[in-house]
């Protein structure tokens, strides 16, 4: 509520009727209306326009798409390179829906304190492949925010969540709950360990809730093994990956698909090397969702 109470609400069912067919019609970052019947228990009648929400495939096949938060200022997605490994065909896909619904992105390279060199110079091939996009990197160690001194030389981390709804993203085992407690000073939620046979991470957080910070508001969010889009359509995935569109103008066709098509000058700019390789790959596995029933 306005004044900060938490109150346990019911949603209508007629939800459904209208023709919102996520898992979760009332997600998290919502602003609702709420009725009080005369046995005392509060009703979620009415949602308002949301200005923006970051959604995905729902891995429930019976329903179209699970909305991960709405109303947000920017996403931070959290990434690894190893312990475990995040895959660029994740960030890239993460990326496009933030552009497709035109909400800021920043990807956080965590637990740089476990790399080895080799490691490290990964993180900053990928740091300088997204900020040439125009992407804001940054790569921290959470465990490590709770030393008093390494926190003061991470300023930069600390104020992008000032003043903002901040959704925190990324697979499972990334190091999004250590961080949260960092960020706070406590335990918020609970932490995992990575699993031995297969370095991913086990879930801890079995939900989104939002936690207030200051003046900012974090969502924190499941773990999510992947990202399987919805509501693109094949002409315009192109459109949602910056260094794909920007070179997109010079191609022959107006249309061009940048996959078979004579004059491209995208597929030219991957041969050169001033469109990354893997940033092709996400993009045409993403062309891969547009066809009817295929999920990834």
């Amino acid at each position: 509520m306005d004044d900060g109470t938490n109150v346990e609400c019911h949603i209508k069912g007629n939800f459904r009727i209208r023709g919102i067919r996520s898992t979760n019609p009332v997600a998290v970052g919502d602003f609702v209306e709420v009725q009080t019947l005369a046995d005392g228990t509060n009703w979620i009648t009415e949602i308002e326009d949301r200005k923006n929400y970051i959604i995905r495939k729902s891995t429930n096949l019976s329903k179209e798409s699970h909305i991960l938060a709405a109303n947000i200022d920017q996403v931070a997605l959290i990434v690894t390179v190893n312990h475990p490994v995040t895959s660029t065909t994740f960030i890239d896909r993460f990326l496009a829906t933030c552009e497709a619904y035109r909400v800021r992105a920043i990807i956080i390279f965590n637990k740089i304190d476990l790399l080895t060199d080799e490691e490290n110079e990964q993180v900053e091939e990928l740091r300088a492949l997204y900020e040439s996009i125009g992407y804001k990197t940054i790569e921290i160690s959470a465990i490590s925010l709770q030393n008093t001194e390494y926190r003061a030389q991470n300023t930069d981390l600390l104020t992008l969540f000032a003043g903002k709804t901040t959704l925190l993203s990324g697979n499972s085992g990334v190091g999004k709950s250590t961080l949260l407690n960092a960020l706070f000073g406590k335990e918020m939620t609970r932490t995992g360990k990575i699993s031995d046979a297969h370095d991913k991470g086990m879930h801890t957080t079995t939900f989104s809730e939002m936690y207030f910070l200051d003046d900012g508001r974090i969502i924190d969010t499941p773990g999510i093994k992947g990202f399987g889009t919805i509501d693109f359509e094949r002409e315009e995935v192109g459109h949602y990956f910056r260094d794909i569109f920007r070179v997109s103008r010079d191609c022959r066709f107006g249309n061009c698909t940048h996959t078979n098509e004579p004059g491209c000058a995208v597929k030219e700019a991957v041969v050169r090397g001033e469109i990354a390789v893997s940033r092709y790959e996400s993009y045409l596995s993403l062309l891969g969702d547009c066809e009817e029933g295929k999920y990834r």
